[in-house]
């Protein structure tokens, strides 16, 4: 109820009702209690109610289910106040698990707020965030007689490419509460955050293994080691000012298209500077991240998953005030080869990119899939393959720019191969290209001298051989890359005339 409202004067029948609800809410907005909240602080972290107000707009919040608990159990919003709120004045939903009532535990209450949740981003066609620091589904609710009835991970997995869809997890967070997390498409996680399926104490009653929360599932484990989580956050705030900024990229839905922005860096301009962050020797490493932060809009580079297969950038950018995903390979780690978990993040990316209409921008500069018996026995070769259909199924401006190198299935999984709905494909001059580096193919073949001497020159003609065949729609000075850029997305600008709507999906990625 609104300040206004409480201080004017209401007939006198109502009055009794309208105490008799303030004080119902008050006990809904009581959490744990003071104890609990304290400690939380001292740990530094929000309470469930800060960090949904540190989300969303100031003012914003509008709950719902708020009195979900009060009966029963007396568990003030049955652990998980949620409801609607803007984001930079764009609408959202959001839920946050509170870890001070019967420790974020889901109730059968909760169950159906999260899942109606679910229902209204998908009706309402707007983005859902999660926030995660709970003990997963309630144990008494097993002495509760109940039915069949949905749940919130069916609607995520109907919200997918339909939807933005983000979670943070701000704690630990163990079975149902962590399931959600891969489900969604960007998932933040604390410092003081954990995921895993089942907690230590059930992990040392199942299998025998002591371990903690953090060995167990803690950032290390799950942005770093798995992927199961996207990106790491120092704590709360940062973490809960990352997703608004993520979101800042999106369309609301699968029916928009990505928003544009104004800035001071949105017309061309020369990179001079690009001369020398890579290094003309193809086999010299560079950070591709450095390269995309200059050719993007000053300052708009968000990396996804920078610290999982970490040989190839993903991020969203943009470019000319215009969003747009980049998929660039990283020659700092493995020479930009791409390994299992590269292919993985890529496909996934990819996915997410084409879902909401974003042209992808692919800066190319690798050897190829891994090769050797670890690449082979991770499946490199089958994730390769995910990720080259991924991008081969795009339906919105593709732009390629070949840096330095792309070899074999390397070339294709960037989007070089000719007749794969480019809008423009370029390179740089000196780039060699081929179905393998020139050396190591004679070798393979047991090229004779004369052989080998042919190999190497027409590697080092590489991409005046396939511009010379419209294979590439121009050599470009590396200099003026982003305002060749500029233009490809000017040329696809008709694009946005376009109705557009959620993507249909015919067979399985590989």
């Amino acid at each position: 109820m609104s300040h206004d409202a409480k201080d004017s004067d209401a007939p006198h029948g109502w009055e009794p009702l309208l105490s008799d609800l303030e004080e119902r809410q008050r006990r809904a907005r009581a959490m744990g209690g003071s104890e609990k909240l304290e400690k939380a602080r001292a740990r530094g972290q929000l309470n469930a109610r800060e960090r949904i107000e540190t989300l969303l707009d100031p003012g914003s919040f509008q709950e719902l289910g708020a009195l979900v608990g009060a009966i029963g159990e007396g568990a003030p919003a049955d652990a998980f106040p949620a409801g609607m709120g803007r984001i930079e004045g764009r609408p959202v939903l959001v839920g946050a698990e509170d870890f001070s009532v019967m420790g974020g535990s889901i109730g059968l209450g909760a169950a159906d707020k999260r899942y109606r949740l679910t229902q209204l981003a998908r009706d309402e066609r707007v983005p859902l965030v999660f926030i995660l620091h709970g003990a997963g589904h309630r144990i008494t609710n097993a002495l509760k007689g109940h039915g069949r009835s949905p749940n919130d991970l069916q609607g995520l997995v109907d919200l997918a490419g339909i939807v933005p869809t983000v979670c943070v997890v701000a704690g630990p967070a163990a079975g149902h509460s962590a399931l959600a997390a891969p489900l969604m498409d960007f998932s933040i996680m604390t410092e003081q955050s954990a995921l895993f399926s089942a907690g230590p104490p059930l992990v040392e009653a199942a299998v025998g293994e002591k371990v903690s929360k953090e060995e167990l599932g803690g950032p290390e484990i799950q942005v770093i080691e798995s992927g199961v989580a996207h990106n790491a956050a120092s704590d709360d705030t940062a973490a809960l000012a990352l997703a608004r900024r993520y979101l800042g990229y999106f369309p609301a839905n699968a029916w928009q298209r990505p928003p544009r922005a104004s800035g001071d860096d949105t017309g061309e301009r020369a990179i001079p500077e690009i001369l020398s962050l890579v290094p003309s020797d193809d086999r010299k490493p560079y950070a591709m991240a450095k390269v995309a932060s200059r050719i993007v809009d000053e300052g708009s580079l968000l990396e996804i998953q920078p610290h999982f297969g970490a040989s190839l950038l993903t991020a969203f950018a943009r470019l000319g005030g215009q969003a747009v995903a980049v998929v660039g390979n990283n020659p700092n780690v493995r020479a930009g080869a791409i390994d299992r978990e590269a292919a993985d993040k890529g496909a996934r990316f990819i996915e997410i990119a084409g879902s909401f209409h974003f042209p992808v921008i692919f800066l190319a500069d690798n050897p190829g899939v891994m090769p050797g018996t670890a690449a082979e026995r991770s499946g490199a070769l089958r994730a390769a393959a995910r990720m080259f259909a991924a991008q081969r199924r795009l339906r919105g401006a593709k732009l390629h720019v070949t840096l330095r190198k792309a070899f074999g299935f390397g070339s294709s999984i960037m989007g070089m191969n000719p007749f794969d709905g480019q809008t423009l494909s370029v390179a740089f001059p000196g780039a060699t290209l081929g179905a393998m580096p020139a050396r190591g193919g004679g070798i393979a073949s047991k090229s004779d001298d004369d052989q080998q001497a042919q190999l190497d020159a027409a590697e080092l003609g590489g991409p005046y051989r396939v511009a010379d065949s419209m294979a590439f729609d121009d050599i470009i000075d590396p200099r003026e890359v982003r305002n060749v850029l500029l233009r490809g997305l000017a040329l696809s600008s008709n694009r946005q005339a376009e109705s557009p709507g959620p993507l249909t999906r015919l067979g399985a990625l590989p």
